[in-house]
Formats: structure tokens, C-alpha cells, sequence
């Protein structure tokens, strides 16, 4: 499948990269931290894009003490792999956030750091959601599944109203920057406290809060976990509000129907019909083979924010529907027919059954989405390295200063606004 038109390459030439940062944490604590200190780490000949995957490698190594720990999201680790997420996290953050500085600083700057460095972001997301799960022991159930859609629901919107806007806004308070640095806190603290298992505590009664008449029992036995879903829900819904209203007016400002635009919203709404709905019909997959399924689920995500940043590069219509949806929709009526049958008569035996089948099934369909979202990573780098002329890891022309300053000079000359005595 050729996911850039060729027709659409010369539009990678016309980008200009367009963030706005609201915050304060980020324009007076982190940014003068990253440029004035660690920026200097990194010598002038490792790519930005080097940058990006080397933090990347942080978060696997955290994912692989997961695995080896607490396989199943529920078990007290070694305070030290606790720290080690903190630790290892804040390294991708800041290599993350010194990729663009080191772009600018090597005169590398394009498309190509955006794309890699949003899907990059993407896979992280899941990687994440596993992380903060294990680390709040949430387990294999609907809190981690709650979790995953809040993270892809928000990193979708947050590309979606790029995609209207042309522009990456930050709000006062972000994911990228106090939300990561919330996630630092909160395993570190972890570590102190013992583990995952304290944060299954009723909030209120830790903090030695006397029961009233005003606090219903269910407020007041609430969890510590539970209560950090709750603010999840909450800057969710403040977000996902706050990007429908930021794409509307600028649509409006363009002279074009607002309300066409949340239709690029659909394709999110249709995989989140399925994926509960399919964990609801299959509680072996919910209860004990969750983590693979996060990852297909993610994969999901992560094709769909990649479609959009490709057509935000290249000035493409809106990608709508997504390829890896339609498994699921074949699960949830495998699963769904013998029920139908049995109450109504109308349906089917189920072809993969309950058990050893639907966990093959899913192993499957992740299978499937690594095969497509990396054919389609492969896709777009080749064919973007190839028409600028550029390598993806590493700098294949050199910034020289003396060099770039007699370009600029002839470019000045050229255009009739600097005497050519003066070269």
C-alpha cells in the first residue's frame, strides 16, 4: 500500500513546524534545562532522530522489567524497578524534548522529525499505560483498560486538532510535560511506599479523613487508584472539549463547517465500541491475556495518529477508517452470534470458541498490527528519506557555518536584497 501520494511529495517541502507551549513548567523549569544543560551532551553529528529512539529505549527496558516482575499488573516489584521507571522515563522525556533543539541546532529540521517522533510518542502511550497499570497494581481488568483509552483518546484528539489547526498546542497543563512528570512522581513514590499495593488503599482512610454523614461510603472507600481515574475522566473530558472548540473556530476562521471536522473523530469512536465490547464477550482475554491485547489495541491507535500526521505533512484530506478495525469487528460477531442464537435463533456457532482459540486469535491480530503499522513506519520513511535526499538516523549533509553563511549570502543576492559587492 503507498500511504504518500506522489503527487503530495512536493507539500513535504513546504512544512514548517508550528507549536504553541502554555506551560510554565515547561517555558521556565524544563526548556532552560534542556537547552542550556543537556542539549550539550549530545555531540553535533548524532542525528535528532537518533535522539528520539535512544530515549525510546528507556521505556522498552522499562516494559522489560514489567514483564519479568509483574506479568500481570498486580504484584509488589523491588522498590529499584519503581525508581527505574522514574528514572527511565524522565531520560525519554528529556530525550524526546531535545530532539527538536537538536534539529535546529544541526540545521536538520523537517517532516521527517515530526512523523518520527509522534510515532514514536505513539507506541510510548501503550508502553505507559502497561507501566502506570503495573505500577498501581490496576491488573488485568477495566481500570487498565480505562487507562488505555484515556491515554489514545487523548494523544488522538491532541493529533486530530493538529491536523485542523496546523498547529501543536500545549495546554497550562499537558501530558507531554506535567503529565510525564506526574507518572516520574508517582513511581518513584511508589518505590518509597512499598509498592504497587498501597495505592489499593481506600484515599481517604490513609490520610486519617474521620467518616461524616456528608462523605457517601462509596467516596469514602474509594481507592487511591480509582481516585486518580476520576481526575483522569475529568482532564479528559476538560481536553477533549477544549481541541473540539480550538478546531471549530479555526475551521470557522477558514470559512469552512466546523462541525464537519468531528467526523475525523468516528474512526476512534468505532474501534472503543469494539474493544469493550469484545473484552465484555471474552473475560478469558479481559482476566489473562490483556497485555497482548493493550498492545493490538495501541497498534490501533498508533496507525490512525500516523495516517494523520502523514496527511498533515503532505496537505491530504482527512484518513478516515482503519484496516486493523476489522478483526475486531469479526470478534465481536464470533463472539456475539452464539448468544443471538441462543435467544433469538438467529446466529452461528462460534468459530474460535472461549478458550484456546480466541487467545491464538489475539496473538493474531497483534501479529497483524505490528505487520501493518510497520510496513507502514517503513513505507513513509523510505519514501520521504528519498525524496529530500535525507538519511532517518543519521546526518547526511553535515552542517558547515562558513558554508550555510555564503548560502545565505547568494540566496540574499539572488532575491535583490543584498549588493553582490558585499560577497
Amino acid at each position: 500500500m503507498v500511504y504518500i501520494r506522489q503527487d503530495k511529495l512536493p507539500k513535504l517541502k513546504e512544512y514548517k513546524y508550528s507549536a504553541v507551549d502554555h506551560s510554565l513548567v515547561s517555558r521556565y523549569v524544563m526548556k532552560p534545562f534542556y537547552s542550556n544543560v543537556v542539549i550539550h551532551f549530545f555531540p553535533m553529528w548524532m542525528a535528532p532522530n537518533l535522539i528520539t529512539l535512544t530515549g525510546f529505549g528507556f521505556v522498552v527496558l522499562n516494559f522489560l522489567t514489567l514483564l519479568w516482575y509483574t506479568p500481570t499488573l498486580d504484584q509488589d516489584c523491588p522498590p529499584w524497578v519503581y525508581f527505574s521507571w522514574a528514572i527511565g522515563l524522565f531520560l525519554y522525556q528529556t530525550f524526546d524534548a531535545c530532539d527538536g533543539t537538536q534539529a535546529r541546532r544541526t540545521h536538520q529540521s523537517g517532516p521527517l522529525g515530526e512523523l518520527f517522533d509522534h510515532g514514536v510518542d505513539a507506541i510510548n502511550t501503550t508502553l505507559e499505560v502497561l507501566i502506570f497499570s503495573a505500577a498501581m497494581n490496576l491488573g488485568q481488568g477495566w481500570k487498565t483498560v480505562l487507562t488505555l483509552f484515556a491515554s489514545s483518546m487523548t494523544f488522538y484528539v491532541q493529533t486530530w486538532e493538529e491536523y485542523h489547526t496546523g498547529t501543536l498546542t500545549l495546554g497550562l497543563v499537558s501530558g507531554p510535560v506535567e503529565g510525564i512528570l506526574t507518572l516520574c512522581f508517582i513511581y518513584a513514590l511508589t518505590g518509597v511506599l512499598g509498592g504497587g499495593s498501597f495505592w489499593e488503599q481506600p484515599a481517604l482512610q490513609t490520610l486519617h479523613i474521620a467518616k461524616t454523614d456528608m462523605i457517601p461510603d462509596y467516596l469514602y472507600n474509594l481507592a487511591w487508584n480509582e481516585w486518580y481515574m476520576v481526575y483522569g475522566g475529568i482532564m479528559l473530558v476538560f481536553n477533549t472539549v477544549s481541541s473540539a472548540k480550538n478546531v471549530m473556530a479555526a475551521r470557522r476562521r477558514r470559512g469552512q463547517q466546523a462541525r464537519i471536522a468531528l467526523l475525523g473523530l468516528l474512526t476512534f469512536a468505532g474501534a472503543w465500541v469494539l474493544i469493550p465490547a469484545y473484552l465484555y464477550l471474552q473475560p478469558i482475554i479481559l482476566h489473562y491475556h490483556l497485555v497482548p491485547f493493550v498492545f493490538f489495541a495501541g497498534l490501533i491507535n498508533a496507525f490512525s495518529v500516523g495516517r494523520m500526521i502523514i496527511s498533515h505533512l503532505t496537505k491530504s484530506r482527512f484518513p478516515r477508517g482503519n484496516v486493523l478495525i476489522y478483526p475486531l469487528i469479526y470478534a465481536v460477531a464470533d463472539s456475539l452470534a452464539p448468544i443471538l442464537r441462543e435467544h433469538t435463533g438467529l446466529g452461528w456457532p462460534s468459530a474460535l470458541g472461549n478458550d484456546v482459540y480466541q487467545v491464538a486469535f489475539v496473538f493474531m491480530c497483534l501479529g497483524l498490527g505490528i505487520g501493518v503499522h510497520g510496513s507502514f513506519i517503513v513505507d513513509v520513511i523510505w519514501t520521504i528519506c528519498d525524496y529530500l535526499d535525507i538519511w532517518c538516523l543519521t546526518i547526511k549533509y553535515p552542517f558547515s557555518p562558513v558554508k550555510g553563511e555564503q548560502e545565505a549570502k547568494e540566496r540574499l543576492e539572488k532575491e535583490g536584497r543584498l549588493d553582490k559587492k558585499e560577497l
